[in-house]
């Protein structure tokens, strides 16, 4: 995409033509804070767990010190916003508070220091710069919020920083020469209290990141934060195109593939199927924690290496696919951490991490299982709900001592309903997520404006629901669970099994009505042969 064709999309044209950028933007953000998503369910339980949810988030809205704007904070005990997780968070909230989306990444940005680093954190008290602290990319959720906008100056600013941020990384955290991002610390990672760090330091000194601490084994080099440079040089290579910057493109692209071999080839152990930090000794440190899932989630296996993944670990009973996943631990490990302490990423099943699991699992085929996960996490909100960080993976039970209205969990019963039985967009699709006598569906009515300004609806009665977009049905659902893609225009591209169990299925569309059977994870093209 080049920036001629990227200023053409979303609100760029608003944008041009306002006269001013501030007013623009105000109209733009009361424009989608007056057509909000909308969701009634007559499941009062599930609608109760919604309603307290969107209650949450809400408050957790707040404006901190050293920047103009709203943010949405993490919550609970958490008074701040965390580059692991805000950006993303954020993201996933645009469609209800666009500004603050925007302005949760933007906060990053404008208190980037001069050596290009961005603050792992900045909360109420003080911006925090004493590690790297990153999971999903801020440059891939820059990327994804500026290109459903049209937003160019999101897009120029973003470009630039994150470039600064790459360097600054190579440069403090690439000590070894390995070409790898090294980890100092516990904090790096989000991994507070993780057996993956037992007896390291949880910060730099002198809160500094790049200072690595005087302990046995540091620095490490870490899959996860390798990942995270991974899928922000891909994000990188796409605004670059989008900016007209073709050769920077392509060099973000070769950069990118190289960080990614480096990972497979050094931080991966094929009889363990499993992913480590390999320290500065050159031993791997061998407890198998979701950092697989977080190197899933920027999608730096293929789809063979997935699926013995998946096999392995990922879908495995014994390890990552609890009734509850996915734990930060694998069950079976023996350094499991039990009884499980509040803020233990040592076994608990986090928030963060079942929040994260839209970036990877139907990215590679799994939408039938990612719909199972969804569901778990969301009853076990509805049957608590008091918005906690993390669960038993067993048991579902949320643990006692942590403080409530956490927005990742709010998040989590939020986007879930949409993916389970809604509507849900994608980059140039829209998924019609029908799902017929489950309870967020009863007699459900999903409403949203597309990130390209079109009116979606989706309305259920006893025996199915019918899809309506820019007010003209498209397709009429009945008799079972199945997902409908259509393009941003509302034409039907092809039906998806969403289901663990086969689903015989009514889709009645422009080319007639058609009685199909989908198998889990399984496609039909639409017209249907």
């Amino acid at each position: 995409m080049n920036r001629r064709s990227f200023l053409g999309r979303g609100f760029a044209v608003a944008l041009a033509a306002a006269g001013t950028k501030a007013g623009a933007l105000a109209s733009r953000d009361a424009a989608a804070a007056s057509s909000a998503p909308s969701f009634a369910t007559r499941d009062r339980d599930w609608q109760a767990a919604y309603d307290k949810a969107l209650q949450i988030l809400h408050e957790n809205v707040q404006v901190l010190p050293r920047f103009d704007g709203p943010l949405l904070i993490e919550g609970a005990e958490y008074a701040g916003i965390w580059q692991e997780c805000g950006p993303l968070e954020a993201l996933v909230y645009r469609s209800f508070r666009p500004d603050v989306a925007r302005n949760s990444h933007m906060i990053f940005f404008s208190l980037q220091r001069e050596d290009g680093q961005l603050p792992a954190n900045h909360k109420r008290t003080d911006t925090g710069f004493g590690q790297i602290q990153m999971v999903v990319p801020i440059a891939a959720t820059a990327w994804e919020l500026a290109r459903s906008t049209g937003d160019e100056e999101l897009l120029a600013v973003a470009y630039k920083a994150c470039g600064r941020w790459d360097a600054w990384l190579a440069k403090y955290r690439n000590t070894r020469a390995t070409g790898l991002v090294e980890g100092f610390c516990t904090y790096d990672t989000g991994m507070d209290n993780s057996p993956r760090w037992a007896g390291m330091p949880n910060q730099c000194p002198g809160k500094d990141a790049k200072n690595c601490p005087q302990a046995p084994g540091l620095p490490r080099l870490c899959p996860d934060l390798s990942t995270t440079v991974y899928g922000g040089r891909l994000a990188l290579s796409a605004m670059a195109r989008a900016l007209g910057k073709a050769s920077e493109a392509d060099h973000w692209a070769e950069s990118a593939d190289q960080i990614r071999r480096l990972i497979l080839t050094k931080l991966y152990v094929p009889e363990d199927g499993a992913f480590y930090d390999l320290d500065a000794n050159g031993q791997f440190v061998k407890v198998r924690t979701c950092a697989v899932a977080r190197v899933c989630g920027e999608h730096v296996v293929d789809q063979q290496q997935f699926d013995n993944l998946w096999t392995r670990q990922l879908h495995n009973p014994k390890t990552f696919w609890a009734p509850y996943p996915l734990p930060s631990v694998a069950m079976d490990d023996p350094l499991f951490v039990r009884p499980i302490p509040r803020n233990s990423w040592g076994g608990a099943s986090q928030a963060l991490t079942a929040l994260r699991a839209g970036r990877w699992l139907d990215f590679y085929g799994r939408s039938a299982e990612f719909s199972t996960l969804m569901d778990q996490w969301c009853k076990a909100i509805a049957r608590d709900m008091t918005f906690r960080q993390q669960i038993d993976p067993e048991t579902g039970a949320f643990t006692e001592g942590g403080s409530p209205d956490y927005s990742p969990a709010a998040l989590v019963m939020l986007d879930f309903t949409w993916r389970l039985a809604g509507i849900h967009e994608e980059e140039n699709e829209i998924h019609w997520n029908v799902r017929p006598g489950h309870r967020a569906a009863d007699h459900a009515r999903f409403a949203l404006r597309t990130h390209h300004g079109a009116d979606a609806a989706m309305q259920y009665d006893a025996t199915g629901a019918s899809l309506q977009y820019r007010g003209k049905t498209v397709a009429r659902i009945e008799g079972g669970t199945v997902r409908l893609v259509t393009n941003r225009d509302g034409r039907p591209l092809h039906l998806r099994g969403i289901s663990e169990r086969t689903e015989h299925v009514t889709c009645r569309i422009a080319s007639g009505s058609h009685r199909v059977t989908l198998r889990p994870n399984h496609s039909l093209a639409v017209p249907i042969a």
